[in-house]
């Protein structure tokens, strides 16, 4: 098994497909736009050849999450805090104004406080899918939640290796 694989964002995608075509071992399906993960052997032709860049090598194994001192931690705390804020003051703003040009700049300010907290969270530790804390949570919808299905929750938790 190769050390990387083909992931395809479809945000990025312009549908061209060109890229696909040049998979030597037919690792990329052109109806759907998929690639197989079991397949793909890691070469990167797609990734090169792809005119959007929609589609990059990642890595199969993750690297372990790199430690941060306390002081650090609070800190990013502090900001994602203070960005919190914020949205509750621009959704405030958006609930209370009919002018669709300070909507429209309210929104864009709202999306962009939400991707900064996410990644203030995912670089505080919070949020990687193989931290202790993801699997803490997982573990604790295992145990609590009486409606979800726990065959999902099992999947994840068994492919999830904590990494921290």
């Amino acid at each position: 098994m190769a050390d990387m694989h083909a992931y395809r964002d479809l945000k990025l995608c312009t549908k061209d497909c060109l890229c696909l075509f040049v998979c030597p071992v037919g690792a990329t399906d052109t109806e759907t736009g998929q690639i197989d993960f079991e397949k793909c052997i890691g070469c990167g032709a797609c990734s090169r050849a792809c005119p959007a860049h929609a589609i990059t090598m990642l890595p199969n194994t993750m690297p372990a999450q790199q430690k941060k001192k306390k002081e650090v931690i609070d800190s990013l705390f502090k900001v994602a805090r203070s960005k919190i804020e914020e949205l509750r003051t621009l959704n405030y703003l958006l609930e209370n104004t009919n002018d669709d040009k300070e909507k429209l700049l309210l929104k864009a300010l709202i999306h962009s406080n939400k991707v900064m907290v996410e990644d203030i969270m995912r670089e505080a530790g919070y949020m990687l899918p193989q931290s202790t804390n993801s699997n803490k949570f997982l573990n604790y919808l295992l145990n609590k939640e009486d409606d979800l299905d726990k065959t999902i929750i099992n999947k994840l938790l068994e492919k999830l290796e904590v990494n921290d």
